[in-house]
């Protein structure tokens, strides 16, 4: 049964973080999470109708109201009077507070919140089943594995369309796409794939599913197909490593996979070749090499004499420390040559000097100090 939650989180991952990889392009990444509080206002809403806790029309209504936060959202930003973040913020905070006001004041005496419906718990899941063809199986993996279908057929069907309106909706709207089509069926399939994911597996989970993934693959690629695919394998990825993580050292599913998630965003982050440590190593490299180019073009201007240790390090403010770093590169490099404790340019410097006040655009130095 446990391989069966196993299941449930890959199924659930590939179906969010399919649709996620759009979200991120658009710069819409936490509409996920303004969807997750305002479909209490739909459960709301379904259950004075219905009167029933575990009735499927929360579910549906819940879904309903999702797309209503996106159509919202995108109404409101499209005024340009605020920033689409600050729609987000604005509406989920609004539809959140009309959905706690009506459970206040009429159902008070109704356990009716998102634990109810939509706060699931992952390892619950295979208590929750359906027969398919004779065989039993936990009936979120089937609506999830249906959602995925579905998820893949529209992105397969609409891909150029998705790519352009991602990129340049604006040329897309000139050249005849429907931008709005496109965009509020995408944010359907995202509030219908947010409810059913909820159910199966809680809202951090989920929130994490249709961000982190996409996320980690935008910083390694710049294909939109690439950034799909690998997307789809980093939601694989966390999903077996949380999951086993979790199985081990006997923690909660969900919290464990999130923070795998995390960790591998992080190690993306640090380390791919445009990332935080990376940068840091390239910068101090130029650093060093702008320092050595600085010293040689000292000697090049004093060509007629030879310094000493003392008036270079006092003309760049140099620690004995890192001149003696930098000399010894430009001595094993044969830049300069040493004659007693005085330094001097070699022809080889001389011609790496010229090269390399070319490609700084340097200007001549003054013969004065």
């Amino acid at each position: 049964m446990m391989i069966e939650v196993l299941f449930v989180l890959i199924v659930t991952a590939m179906a969010t973080s399919l649709l996620g990889v759009f979200l991120v392009l658009r710069g819409m990444a936490m509409v996920t999470d303004a969807i997750s509080h305002t479909i209490l206002l739909g459960i709301v809403l379904a259950f004075f109708i219905t009167n029933d806790i575990r009735s499927p029309w929360l579910i549906i209504a819940a879904s309903l109201v999702g797309v209503l936060t996106a159509y919202i959202i995108e109404l409101v930003s499209q005024t340009r009077l605020i920033r689409q973040d600050a729609a987000i913020g604005f509406v989920f905070t609004a539809l959140f507070a009309v959905a706690i006001i009506l459970v206040s004041k009429y159902a008070g005496d109704v356990h009716l919140d998102l634990d109810v419906v939509l706060m699931g718990e992952v390892i619950f899941a295979p208590f929750n089943r359906i027969e398919i063809f004779g065989l039993s199986i936990p009936n979120a993996l089937w609506q999830l594995s249906i959602i995925l279908l579905i998820n893949i057929a529209f992105v397969l069907l609409f891909y150029k369309e998705l790519k352009i309106t991602s990129f340049d909706p604006k040329f897309a709207y000139i050249a005849g796409f429907s931008v709005a089509f496109i965009h509020y069926a995408l944010m359907t399939l995202v509030s219908v794939t947010a409810v059913a994911a909820f159910d199966a597996v809680g809202s951090i989970l989920v929130i994490n599913f249709f961000v982190a993934p996409a996320l980690t693959a935008y910083l390694l690629v710049k294909r939109m197909g690439t950034m799909i695919m690998l997307a789809l394998s980093f939601a694989v990825l966390n999903s077996v490593a949380g999951y086993y993580t979790s199985l081990y050292f006997d923690l909660s599913v969900a919290g464990t996979t999130s923070f795998i998630a995390l960790i591998t965003f992080m190690i993306v982050f640090l380390f791919n070749s445009n990332g935080w440590v990376s940068s840091f190593v390239q910068k101090t490299r130029q650093k060093k090499q702008f320092n050595r180019a600085m010293i040689l073009m000292l000697l090049n201007e004093k060509s007629h004499e030879t310094l000493t240790q003392e008036e270079i390090m006092s003309h760049f403010n140099l620690t004995p420390k890192r001149f003696n770093r930098h000399i010894d590169h430009l001595l094993m490099n044969e830049y300069i040559e040493k004659h007693n404790k005085n330094y001097r340019l070699t022809q080889r410097g001389v011609e790496f000097t010229h090269y390399t006040r070319i490609k700084y655009e340097l200007p001549e130095m003054n013969n004065h100090y």
